[in-house]
């Protein structure tokens, strides 16, 4: 009966939705009374849309193989926690959660947003409803989750063994609410160009919900790409896939608007180009939604292969993204320009900062658009794999990385480049000081390995000088500078811990892309073998049950170059429903550093074990948190939670005696 009720809550929030849009859009001038019905119909979609989840969680828990959804993704041996994460390792189940987080951020509105004014409030929710009713009704209509089996299977075929992983228990919702998150951005640009209503108190509105969806996208792409680090077996943390591609866009579109938002609200300049952006970044997150789902990708991302569901995403996607552009067309050359500065001035260069991020996802788009599109209208197939990318988004990034630093340094309106530049002169001789030691100590393999740790090191120490120029550190008695340092507002601590992530990030890219090294060998138990100074031997390999797979486990012994030893194990799995079979490598950290195991398959008297020494690669993640703290502590300062100003009400004259 549960399945019967969630799939009549999906039809009811779709109708609710459709009809809050309707009225939405034809009322927004009603007043506080239809902002309030349609505060409570955001909030009764999501009762709904969270009951029709919950009945596909109870269905696959309980294993209701009636349910056709369970009957093709789960297994009645598959341990808790994997069959509620299966409910999502699918199509249809991952919509319902993107209209679950959908419905969450538009129920969030309603209930914060009470001192937005009413029109702005009802447009928003209007908007919110409209995506509402077009993927639930999407969802329904081509990709139902309720459809039954009759009769039903004693059991199920199982979900893809690789994605029987506690990383998928995570990344998708994180990564799901960073891209439907921007939907409140997407919503509240919708509005102002309608309401006409875009002005520095928009962009107050509208930067903690910037923030909130990156922080939450932030941690999604890095704890997939962790995921695709240790459980695909292949050693490597970034693959330029497409859908990793189409993760990443956003991220880089939504780092532009949070600065854009920034200059809009504190100089009331940048209109244009903060609407254009909270559209732009929604817009590649559906693109996102439409690759993973439109069969027209081969990828352990991609959940469906169905062209015709692909097309009715299309064209949605065409609708939402063609009819929010025809709208910032008719209405952009009404909008006034703002506030004026000069180009030497912490708005200039957040303006160069979101040049490079703009071209940057420009660059990612067409490497990532032109193989799909060449091979649609020609039949060509060609791929544009790991070396465009690297070479193009780094040539990108190399200059913004240099130019990062001074921003923070630098005034509002009109600013002195040389005073910046000489507050930095301690962070970029430290900086140079160690890229060549380590250069010289490590060896270089690689040619642009020195420059690359220059620029990591000069953004993360440039990160702390901005707290040491705050701080007056050195100027002042040290008392008095720490109590300078702890009263900063959060926002000027969370720019600098999310500049020196920034930095640690990309220590953590050059250093495991220039030190990394590799064997791969054949071993018995008893043998070793030597890699950088590590010594693996192989002590055992016998073959071990699992919950629903039995697993080919090899016992290693890892000594490390001061004599430490450590046990680890890494296996290969065969899947007792599938027969799939899937590598489970062995990781072991010493600092920031990884030594990497991945047992082969066995051959007729032997094993190929293969071994990786990655240096300094749990930087690249470490700093990724770093970013995300920083996005938390910044959605924790008073200014970020404060709504619209309430008019103060006239003092009433006190009658004369």
């Amino acid at each position: 009966m549960s399945i019967e009720l969630g799939h009549f809550a999906l039809i009811l929030a779709f109708a609710i939705a459709t009809i809050s849009t309707i009225g939405g859009y034809a009322f927004w001038r009603s007043g506080n009374r239809i902002a309030l019905v349609l505060s409570q119909g955001a909030i009764l979609q999501f009762i709904l849309v969270a009951v029709a989840f919950a009945a596909l969680i109870q269905a696959f828990v309980t294993s209701d193989f009636s349910l056709l959804l369970a009957v093709n993704n789960s297994h009645s041996l598959k341990p808790l926690i994997f069959k509620i994460s299966g409910v999502w390792g699918n199509h249809e189940g991952s919509m319902v959660l993107w209209i679950t987080i959908l419905v969450a951020f538009g129920a969030m509105v309603a209930a914060f947003g009470r001192r937005l004014p009413s029109d702005l409030l009802t447009l928003v929710l209007a908007t919110q409803s409209l995506l509402t009713a077009a993927f639930a009704g999407f969802t329904l209509f081509t990709s139902n989750p309720f459809a039954r089996v009759f009769p039903a299977p004693l059991e199920g075929k199982d979900l893809n063994p690789i994605l029987q992983d506690i990383g998928l228990a995570i990344h998708p919702p994180l990564l799901y609410a960073g891209y439907v998150g921007f939907s409140i951005c997407f919503s509240f640009a919708i509005a102002a160009l309608i309401s006409g209503r875009i002005d520095q108190a928009w962009a107050r509105w509208v930067r903690p919900w910037t923030m909130l969806s990156w922080t939450f996208l932030t941690l999604g792409i890095a704890m997939g790409s962790y995921w695709a680090y240790y459980e695909l077996g292949w050693g490597g943390w970034w693959f330029w896939d497409p859908v990793e591609n189409a993760s990443f866009m956003p991220w880089l579109a939504g780092t532009a608007l949070l600065h854009s938002a920034l200059v809009m609200e504190k100089r009331n300049a940048l209109k244009i180009w903060t609407v254009f952006l909270s559209i732009i970044t929604f817009s590649l997150s559906l693109l996102g939604t439409f690759l993973v789902r439109s069969g027209i990708l081969t990828s352990v991302h991609t959940f469906a292969s169905d062209p015709t569901r692909g097309m009715v995403i299309l064209s949605l996607l065409a609708l939402v993204i063609g009819g929010a552009f025809f709208l910032f067309a008719l209405r952009a050359a009404s909008l006034r320009q703002g506030g004026l500065f000069a180009p030497v001035s912490r708005e200039g260069a957040l303006i160069l900062n979101n040049l490079f991020l703009a071209t940057a996802v420009g660059a990612v788009l067409v490497g990532t658009l032109y193989p799909l599109v060449l091979d649609a209208l020609v039949g060509t197939t060609i791929s544009v794999g790991a070396p465009f990318f690297n070479l193009t988004f780094g040539a990108l990034m190399a200059p913004l990385l240099l130019v990062l630093p001074f921003g923070p340094m630098l005034a509002w309106k009109r600013a002195d480049i040389v005073s910046a530049a000489q507050r930095l002169i301690g962070a970029a001789a430290l900086a140079v000081f160690l890229a060549i030691l380590i250069s010289a100590l490590g060896g270089v393999s690689i040619s642009l390995a020195p420059i690359g740790l220059l620029l990591g090191f000069w953004v993360a120490f440039g990160a702390i000088a901005e707290l040491v120029e705050r701080s007056r550190l050195g100027r002042i008695p040290l008392g008095e500078s720490m109590r300078r340092l702890i009263g900063l507002p959060r926002t000027a601590w969370s720019t600098a811990i999310a500049h020196f992530g920034i930095g640690v990030t990309v220590l953590g890219i050059v250093a495991t892309t220039a030190w990394e090294t590799e064997l791969v060998t054949t071993l018995n138990p008893g043998e070793s073998a030597e890699l950088s100074g590590y010594t693996v031997k192989f002590d055992s390999f016998d073959q071990v049950p699992g919950p629903n797979y039995i697993a080919d486990e090899g016992r290693f012994t890892i000594v490390a170059p001061g004599g430490s030893t450590r046990k680890t194990i890494a296996d290969r799995r065969t899947y007792v429903a599938s027969g799939i079979p899937t590598t489970e490598a062995a990781i072991e950290t010493y600092g920031f550093s990884q030594v990497y195991l991945q047992l082969g398959e066995p051959l007729e008297n032997t094993h190929v074990v293969r071994i990786w020494h990655k240096p300094y690669i749990t930087l690249i993640w470490l700093g990724t948190i770093l970013m995300a703290l920083a996005g938390v502590l910044s959605l924790t300062d008073r200014k970020q939670r404060i709504g619209a100003p309430r008019r103060a009400a006239r003092p009433v004259a006190e009658p004369a005696e």
